[in-house]
C-alpha cells in the first residue's frame, strides 16, 4: 500500500510545486484542517521509535497519538478526587490537568479517518475506525461529562402536546 506524504523541498533554488487542487479552486476550512491533521499524524509517526508508516499503524498507535495530544488541550478535566469533580462551574481554580475536549478528539478522528482513505488506505484497515478508538472516545466523553457534572444521556423525544382552545369562563 502506497501512502502519499508531503516531503520537504530542500532545494536551494526557487521551485514551484503543484498540488492536486487547482490554484483557482478555494479549499475549504475542513480540507485545510484535514491536511494539517494528516501531516501532524504523519510527523508523529516519523518521530515514533521505531518510525512507522501509516500502512503499519494500528489502533494502539492512534490511541498513543491521542494521549500525546492531551498535553496541548485547553479543557479542564477534574480528577475524581478533586473537590470540584462533577461541578459545572467550580468556584475557584484547581490543579487538575487541561486535556483535549472530547468533541475536538471526535472531530479529529473523523478527519483523520477520511484522510487515511484519501491517501491510499483501505476502509477495512483504517486504524481510525477501529473499535478501540470508538470505545476510547466514548470513555473520554463519559468521563469528561461526569467531571463537569453534565449528562450526555440521550434525550427521548417527547410527543407533541395538543393545545386545546381556550374555553370562555361562564
Amino acid at each position: 500500500m502506497e501512502f502519499l506524504t508531503p516531503q520537504p523541498n530542500h532545494s536551494s533554488t526557487n521551485t514551484v510545486t503543484t498540488t492536486a487542487t487547482p490554484p483557482s479552486a478555494p479549499t475549504s476550512r475542513y480540507e485545510n484542517q484535514k491536511r494539517r491533521d494528516w501531516n501532524t499524524f504523519c510527523q508523529y509517526l516519523r518521530n515514533h521509535r521505531p518510525p512507522l508508516s501509516p500502512s503499519l499503524c494500528g489502533g494502539p498507535h492512534v490511541l498513543e497519538f491521542l494521549r500525546y495530544l492531551d498535553q496541548f488541550g485547553k479543557t479542564k478535566v477534574h480528577h475524581q478526587t478533586c473537590p470540584y469533580f462533577g461541578m459545572p462551574n467550580p468556584p475557584s481554580p484547581c490543579p487538575c490537568p487541561l486535556r483535549q475536549a472530547w468533541g475536538s478528539l471526535d472531530a479529529l478522528i473523523g478527519r483523520l479517518r477520511a484522510a487515511y482513505e484519501e491517501h491510499g488506505g483501505k476502509p477495512e484497515t483504517n486504524p481510525f475506525g477501529a473499535r478501540t478508538i470508538r470505545v476510547f472516545l466514548r470513555e473520554v466523553r463519559d468521563f469528561q461529562a461526569k467531571s463537569r457534572g453534565i449528562s450526555y444521556e440521550k434525550k427521548r423525544k417527547r410527543p407533541k402536546q395538543k393545545v386545546l382552545p381556550l374555553q370562555p369562563h361562564v
